[in-house]
């Protein structure tokens, strides 16, 4: 089991996304030292596992915001730990550029994360140290499994009671912790298939678009927007299909 400090704020945090793109959802529990526990929540109409992912380890860095004390944070995303812990600090060199060249995804939630872990070991501070820890998903961690618990319910729109109150009253075993383990060997990279389109349907109108962003700022907050993911132009067909229009519906570029 991962040896624990318990004057240590134990932190749990996971993301969920339906469609990736798709509805979203991110979970995330913290107790502290004192044997308080909040659990926390939200959802997002439009958007992606990695930025939910993000959204989760930000709001709880953000609960903990000018808090003293040592985090042990545990997350079942290598992008999230490798990210914080190892990449940023090649893309902020090269401007915000990946290995290929290309711009970084989720640059403004990187930017977010970066700016809670370095606030609290800033020399003004002093707060405490943000240590990260690979906690595998799906296999039982009670933790793990309750923040899981929490994000899809938010993905689907689903009613689900967030805990706040003493640890003693608490129905999950958050001090179960996972042992310690090192992150999973990276896979070998693979040519990513690039999608033929996005399409949405908003107001009556499909529209045709080249990369998810330009999707996501259409459909993003809008009542009833539908989105998806297109590898070819025979998928958008079928697309238009589940959506209840005739295939041959036009489509707006």
């Amino acid at each position: 089991m991962t040896k624990f400090d318990p004057k240590s704020f134990l932190v749990f945090s996971d993301g969920a996304c339906s469609g990736n793109p798709g509805p979203g959802g991110w979970g995330a529990v913290i107790v502290s030292p004192e044997g308080k526990v909040k659990e926390l929540g939200a959802a997002d109409s439009a958007t992606t596992n990695n930025r939910m992912e993000l959204a989760g380890s930000i709001a709880a860095l953000r609960y903990l915001k000018d808090t003293p004390g040592e985090i042990h944070f545990f997350t079942d995303s290598t992008y999230v730990i490798r990210g914080i812990t190892q990449w940023i600090w090649a893309w902020i060199k090269k401007g915000w550029k990946n290995g290929e060249g290309n711009d970084v995804l989720n640059r403004d939630l990187w930017l977010d994360l970066l700016h809670y872990v370095s606030e609290r070991t800033s020399k003004e501070k002093k707060l405490g140290k943000v240590h990260w820890h690979y906690s595998r998903g799906h296999v039982g961690t009670p933790g793990n499994e309750r923040c899981d618990e929490i994000a899809v319910a938010f993905s689907k729109n689903k009613y689900i009671d967030l805990y706040s109150g003493p640890i003693l009253k608490y129905h999950i075993a958050v001090y179960d912790l996972p042992e310690d383990s090192s992150l999973p060997e990276m896979r070998p990279r693979e040519e990513k298939k690039v999608a033929f389109s996005y399409l949405s349907y908003c107001n009556g109108e499909v529209r045709r678009h080249s990369d998810w962003p330009s999707c996501e700022r259409l459909v993003k907050g809008r009542s009833g927007a539908k989105f998806k993911k297109a590898m070819s132009q025979a998928e958008e067909a079928q697309i238009l299909q589940t959506w209840g229009l005739p295939a041959t519906t036009p489509i707006k570029s």
